[in-house]
């Protein structure tokens, strides 16, 4: 009897309005802005005829109203899931660019001192495993279907740098995971086949800042 194909698709979030430019990180209070709800309208959109059986959140806020549309399009409870939050971040609450961002304070630089771990926050190979953990037991729970996990910019692009076998230090500008994409990741059985890339709503503005 032949293997069943299981699709997991990883969802980035949608914009935050976040006009001072903080690095949020997993800080309350940060939601999506007017133009993020529209891209989470456009992300179900995306996902509608694509048999989609089950729908998990990161428990933090912008990804729950991400999931919100998607669960109002396919009539699917939303549940959450501690293991697709937002990496750990050291640097979480200040401005990351201008004048006044971290990288321009000599007292934040030791923190930088090791990008392999990364020794401002948690490490890829924490991320990548709790990723794997969650991908895998939405794997198991949609046999032959597809399931939508909402998560955020590092851990999605951390698990796929796991998958396809290559090193997790990287430059974040050249992360191919946008503001409300879709990395689907298909399984035959338990084995990981390929993946591919969309963007529902849109390329993401290139001055974005990088992250969450």
């Amino acid at each position: 009897m032949s293997e069943e194909t299981t699709v997991v698709h990883l969802l980035r979030h949608g914009e935050v309005f976040n006009p001072d430019g903080i690095l949020y990180g997993r800080l309350p209070g940060f939601r999506l802005s007017d133009a993020g709800e529209m891209m989470a309208k456009k992300a179900a959109a995306w996902f509608a005829g694509k048999d989609v059986v089950r729908l998990v959140s990161s428990p933090l806020e912008r990804a729950q109203q991400t999931a919100a549309p998607i669960a109002a399009e396919l009539g699917l409870p939303v549940e959450l899931d501690e293991r697709l939050i937002e990496a750990g971040n050291a640097f979480e609450g200040m401005r990351v660019a201008g004048g006044a961002g971290v990288f321009r304070r000599p007292a934040n630089w030791w923190k930088l001192r090791n990008p392999l771990q990364p020794s401002w926050g948690e490490p890829y190979v924490e991320i990548a495993a709790r990723m794997i953990r969650a991908v895998e037991a939405a794997r198991d729970a949609s046999r032959g279907h597809a399931t939508v996990l909402v998560s955020h910019q590092l851990p999605i692009w951390t698990v796929r740098l796991h998958l396809e076998g290559r090193r997790y230090v990287h430059d974040p500008r050249r992360r191919q995971c946008g503001l409300a994409s879709v990395t689907s990741l298909t399984y035959v059985g338990d084995r990981f086949t390929g993946l591919s890339y969309a963007e529902p709503a849109g390329a993401t503005d290139p001055d974005a800042v990088p992250g969450a």
